[in-house]
């Protein structure tokens, strides 16, 4: 009599014994799972559409103008009745988008100041600057909204520069009423740039010539296909006309907002060193230095400006918070939506590499040119 084992081993509990070789047929699953794998694709699309619908419907959608108050988090509970709100600047300051939400960091600021004005609990705002800078314009603009928002509302912004605050980051700082630095902070490299690379050389070793029809002849202004020797003492003076322009904005916001934090807070304050334009010429400063030229107002950690904050907001105790932003069904679920050519992996190699463009001006620190 033929024996038999089952291809998990051991024998078959009774009946007959089946021929050698016999093997049961095994159950197939892998329809099923498919079946379920696109309905759970189905509930999640429509989950999607909901959460859309119901926030269009709500007024809150993309485009829809209305602001949906962002979550609140106590970071320090001192059971006050007063708030100061923590708002992070970090990293490249720039104008583009921060997430699938569609927010820039110019827009997270903007809209954390709009509901810092309207709660009336809020006293004071520390802005916790670490950024060696970034675009022009996004740190304008920034510039710009807490200028608007301390003239509004009366409440004081108090910069706290962390390990670096330099360029745009000492741009976005200027309009404070207060800033604090520690001793070792890298910042100042008051300056404008614009980068680019010239690889014609690389393309003539090559053997690949370009072919350029253009509608004017500084059409290819920038360009990194034009020999050195191409480039007209006209196309650069235009060039450096635009840097020169920007430095002098730069220059007329250090002198408003420093000037504008004199005159709130008297002597107690740090004026401008008379020779602070002669260290205008983009070299870094540390925290230290910059006190000694009246760059900042006073050394010391975040506690220092928090302890400032309550100071020049009048109050003795306030619990320190955060915004973050509300939770969009529609926005968790999109990246359902995401084409392949949009779902990138990126790997974090622990360097937070400023990644420039050609033809952009920047307020950033020559340290982290790459």
């Amino acid at each position: 009599m033929n024996s038999y084992t089952s291809p998990i081993g051991g024998k078959p509990p009774g009946g007959p014994i089946p021929p050698s070789g016999y093997y049961p047929p095994r159950r197939r699953f892998g329809l099923w799972l498919v079946v379920l794998f696109l309905f759970g694709l189905l509930f999640l699309s429509m989950l999607s559409n909901l959460g859309y619908y119901l926030e269009s419907s709500s007024g809150a959608g993309v485009g829809s103008g209305v602001r949906r108050a962002m979550d609140e988090a106590v970071t320090e509970n001192n059971d006050s009745e007063n708030k100061i709100l923590i708002a992070d600047v970090s990293g490249i300051i720039s104008n583009l988008t921060l997430d699938r939400s569609g927010m820039s960091m110019v827009r997270w600021i903007e809209e954390q100041l709009k509901q810092a004005r309207d709660d009336y609990a809020i006293k004071a705002v520390i802005l916790k600057v670490d950024s060696p800078g970034g675009e022009v314009l996004a740190s304008d603009q920034i510039y710009e909204r807490i200028q608007s928002f301390q003239e509004s509302t009366g409440k004081p912004v108090i910069a706290s520069m962390a390990g670096l605050a330099a360029s745009g980051g000492y741009y976005i700082s200027a309009p404070c009423r207060w800033i604090v630095a520690h001793p070792l902070t890298i910042t100042g490299s008051i300056g404008v740039i614009m980068h680019g690379y010239n690889y014609r050389t690389l393309m003539d070793k090559v053997g690949v010539q370009p072919n350029v029809f253009k509608s004017g002849r500084f059409k290819d202004m920038l360009s990194g296909e034009k020999r050195p020797q191409e480039v007209s003492d006209e196309e650069k003076a235009m060039v450096q006309g635009m840097v020169d322009s920007t430095f002098q904005r730069f220059k007329e916001v250090i002198l408003k907002g420093r000037n504008w934090s004199q005159d709130q807070d008297g002597d107690e304050g740090r004026a401008l060193s008379p020779a602070w334009q002669d260290f205008a010429d983009g070299r870094i400063l540390s925290g230290t230095q910059a006190y000694e030229l009246g760059f900042v107002d006073e050394l010391g950690s975040f506690e220092v400006a928090v302890d400032r904050a309550k100071s020049l907001a009048g109050i003795e105790t306030a619990n320190l918070i955060t915004y973050e932003k509300p939770f969009s069904l529609s926005s968790f679920f999109r990246f359902m939506g995401k084409t392949s050519a949009e779902n990138k992996v990126k790997v974090d190699i622990g360097l937070d590499i400023p990644r420039l463009e050609a033809g952009r001006l920047y307020l950033l620190s020559p340290t982290f040119i790459q």
